[in-house]
């Protein structure tokens, strides 16, 4: 059976399992390290991102808490503020804007989740790049899991996983399914793990 043919399904897999062996693993080392160093001198880790990422960073804000032991926020997840700052004052910069009354320091880490990674030129998530430039502002630590080139993200983060486009058609989906993978094993990481999940602490039957 050709490439051509095959069914997507089993394409999409093998395509997972050619990205996973491209992603150097020294770059998800570099987040955990720059999460324990967040942790280590007290710091609150904020996660961002539209979309699937917006959701990504509700979750990430849980596990992070739960199961690292990190203070952690998701800018997203006040819907009220977050629709009140759109509709009064635009898009562009309302993450920052929620991040400025957090007093966003440079004790803290803002935690990106991006396809693209913004593209304040081509007008492309702005509001994450406008986000990450006032983190860098405050000193604050700046990670992410980002696809195709990365954008803005990769350009000036501290440390960043860049999900490689090796199957075009599927950029957006690879993206999002391995950032809940990447995400997942950072947070269960034995540098990063302060408490056991439920399952893993129950006695198989």
């Amino acid at each position: 059976m050709s490439e051509e043919t095959q069914p997507y399904s089993r394409r999409f897999v093998a395509d997972t399992i050619r990205i996973l062996e491209q992603v150097p693993t020294a770059d998800v080392e570099r987040i955990v390290e720059v999460l324990a160093d967040t942790r280590a001198r007290g710091g609150r880790l904020f996660f961002c991102g539209s979309g699937g990422g917006a959701g990504h960073a509700s979750h990430a804000a849980c596990d992070f808490r739960k199961l690292a032991a990190i203070e952690s926020y998701s800018v997203s997840d006040n819907v009220s503020e977050l629709t009140a700052r759109i509709n009064d004052e635009g898009w562009d910069g309302a993450y920052a804007a929620w991040l400025e009354v957090s007093r966003l320091s440079a004790l803290d880490c803002l935690f990106v989740f991006s396809v693209g990674g913004g593209d304040a030129g081509r007008r492309i998530s702005v509001n994450l790049v406008e986000a990450i430039e006032l983190a860098r502002a405050r000193g604050a630590s700046v990670v992410g899991i980002v696809g195709r080139d990365g954008g803005h993200l990769a350009k000036v983060a501290d440390a960043a996983i860049v999900v490689p486009p090796l199957a075009s058609a599927d950029v957006t989906a690879q993206t999002e399914g391995l950032q809940a993978l990447f995400w997942h094993l950072i947070v269960t990481h034995p540098h990063l793990r302060a408490n056991t999940p439920k399952w893993e602490s129950v006695a198989p039957v």
